[in-house]
């Protein structure tokens, strides 16, 4: 089969053009963007809305890096910190850059030695262009002002000829992506799954709740980093964008994320809503239950795409042991297990209006985690979900793209391909 690199271009005054290319080596979906477009005229488009419901008012990149959050590092101050980014410092490796492990004073935030101070991830971008440079500006821009116990830290930045690393807090129990998929680490317990899937949906729902709306657009496994307690945090904020304003149902934009994670109208149409990253949660939250990537080519036929696999299975409480993840040994309880994946099925709709709001799914998960004796009368009791389960049959969406890896605070060696 032949792969394609699917390109979106979107001109001022001129409508969607669509341009099919054959990619070589690992087929990825990019984006064209005008040369007139440089680094240095960038502005991404976030700030507070007023109430006429205006678009936001972008940003330049100079305003950008002069956030008073962020601390503007040298690039020989980050070579000290990272042992001058020796291999044994190496945290990962992403389609972006390198994740190191570094050392700064927790007062001064200057480098430290080895072993003392506060422990950083400094992300390290490869030189490779435009489009590198945008994503390391879109995390800036966000991350710079929003703060929340779900999304990830980031501490400040290294803006210096070639050289673009961000310095974010470091978690040290890794991403989510690494407990679910890799051989060594403990297999998550029941508790933890949900505990991990609570502080993820709240991370989403902060977001998209936000007055100025924020899509998150690359939620998968290997973008969720836990800490020491094993709470979530989301991270990667390359691919985010403002969600739509006024009277607009949608933002049209070039199609980015992660194969097996994009939401197929978002795929099919580049309408990009708060729902698409509702469609992504869900498919987290299969992986959360099954224990198996979205997208496995191990695998053999209909199994090798997640959601085709096991959407037959979510609505039936008999059949559905068949999808749950056998490193739990069946230590888990039944009806929270089928309420969690009759949530994901909602979450999973191939209608994008029929998927429940984050903070619906936040709720629903809540109640998972209610202790059962809180209440005699609590819904919890019931594991009751907000919205109702579609029964008409769920047709198969097989993404057309291949898409390429991307680096995170602290990724995985090896991460989910991402689409460009």
């Amino acid at each position: 089969m032949i792969s394609f690199t699917l390109s979106f271009m979107i001109f001022l005054s001129c409508p969607w053009v669509l341009v099919l290319l054959p990619a070589s080596g690992g087929s990825r979906i990019s984006s064209k963007t005008s040369r007139s477009s440089a680094p240095s005229s960038l502005t991404i488009p976030f700030s507070d809305t007023s109430s006429t419901g205006c678009l936001p008012t972008p940003r330049t990149e100079g305003e950008i890096l002069s956030s008073p959050n962020l601390k503007p590092f040298s690039f020989n101050e980050l070579k000290n910190a990272t042992r001058n980014f020796r291999p044994d410092s190496l945290l990962g490796e992403g389609g972006f850059g390198y994740v190191f492990k570094g050392w700064i004073d927790e007062h001064t935030l200057a480098a430290a030695r080895p072993g003392s101070g506060m422990v950083v991830a400094v992300k390290k971008l490869k030189p490779e262009g435009f489009q590198g440079h945008k994503e390391w500006l879109t995390e800036l821009d966000y991350l710079g002002q929003l703060h929340h116990p779900n999304l990830v830290k980031l501490i400040g930045y290294c803006s210096e000829g070639e050289n673009r690393l961000l310095v974010y807090e470091f978690m040290p129990k890794g991403s989510l992506e690494n407990h679910l998929f890799r051989r060594g680490p403990q297999p998550l317990s029941w508790a933890v799954r949900l505990k991990v899937a609570i502080g993820a949906a709240r991370g989403l729902s902060f977001l998209h709740d936000l007055k100025s709306q924020v899509i998150y657009r690359d939620f998968k496994a290997s973008n969720i980093l836990l800490d020491a307690e094993f709470n979530a945090k989301l991270s990667d904020f390359g691919l985010a964008k403002a969600g739509p304003t006024g009277d607009r149902t949608h933002v049209s934009t070039q199609v980015m994320g992660t194969q097996g994670y994009a939401a197929p109208e978002y795929v099919a149409t580049g309408r990009l809503t708060a729902k698409s990253d509702v469609y992504s949660f869900g498919v987290v939250l299969l992986e959360l239950l099954s224990g198996r990537r979205a997208v496995d080519k191990m695998k053999v036929g209909v199994e090798q795409n997640l959601v085709d696999w096991a959407k037959p299975y979510l609505g039936d409480k008999r059949k559905l042991f068949r999808i749950m993840d056998t490193k739990l040994g069946g230590q888990y309880p039944q009806k929270g297990a089928y309420t969690a994946a009759t949530l994901a099925l909602q979450c999973l709709s191939s209608e994008a209006k029929l998927r429940p709001r984050m903070s619906e799914v936040l709720a629903a998960l809540e109640q998972l985690e209610a202790p059962k004796n809180a209440s005699k009368h609590s819904q919890s009791e019931q594991h009751s979900v907000p919205l109702p389960v579609r029964k008409s049959p769920m047709r198969q969406h097989r993404s057309p793209m291949h898409l390429t890896p991307s680096a995170s605070p602290l990724p995985a060696h090896r991460q989910s391909p991402r689409v460009h």
